[in-house]
């Protein structure tokens, strides 16, 4: 894998110097083209892309995902991204502002918070570890993630049901991003 020395644990630095967002697709493989004023760092342990922005956003990729960053206005900060497969763990300074995942079952809207979206074929899951978050089916009624709260929103689904996720079920999700 280029831009991973093999068996390394710790971060190997690139730095990206300028990008076409949309259609930017990333994964866990060759880096791809990423924001002005935003570095990937690839890991190892567990394997995993860390996107590190200026203004304080970062997005953890677990080897695999699928996704691509959204910048509606071409200022190199984006405002959310798109995510169709794997998964995402994104924190968000609450200085930053908004930011907005769209996955297939589901869109989760945040300001200052960490959380983690799982998509699949099947559903599309959201864990909020710091924060709150808003998700809802695309054009449908939004509900309010609390910290150490989860949401399973399956295709062809109607309700939207917040758990409390048990530590077990949190951390073999958070593990996934080395957290």
């Amino acid at each position: 894998m280029p831009g991973v020395v093999p068996g390394r644990r710790g971060p190997l630095r690139v730095t990206v110097a300028t990008a076409i967002l949309s259609g930017a697709i990333l994964s866990s493989g060759p880096v791809g083209a990423q924001t002005r004023g935003c570095t990937v760092t690839p890991y190892t342990d567990p394997p995993r892309q860390v996107l590190s922005c200026a203004d304080g956003l970062t997005i953890s990729a677990e080897s695999g995902t699928a996704y691509k960053l959204i910048d509606r206005n071409r200022d190199g900060r984006p405002e959310g991204a798109e995510v169709t497969s794997r998964g995402l763990l994104i924190d968000v300074p609450p200085r930053r502002g908004g930011f907005q995942i769209l996955a297939p079952h589901a869109v989760a809207s945040v300001r200052g918070t960490v959380w983690a979206v799982d998509v699949s074929a099947q559903k599309t899951s959201v864990f909020v570890r710091e924060g709150s978050v808003a998700v809802a089916r695309p054009g449908g009624q939004a509900v309010t993630l609390q910290a150490g709260e989860g949401i399973d929103v399956e295709a062809g689904g109607t309700s939207l049901h917040v758990q409390r996720w048990s530590s077990e079920r949190a951390a073999g999700l958070l593990a996934r991003f080395g957290r």
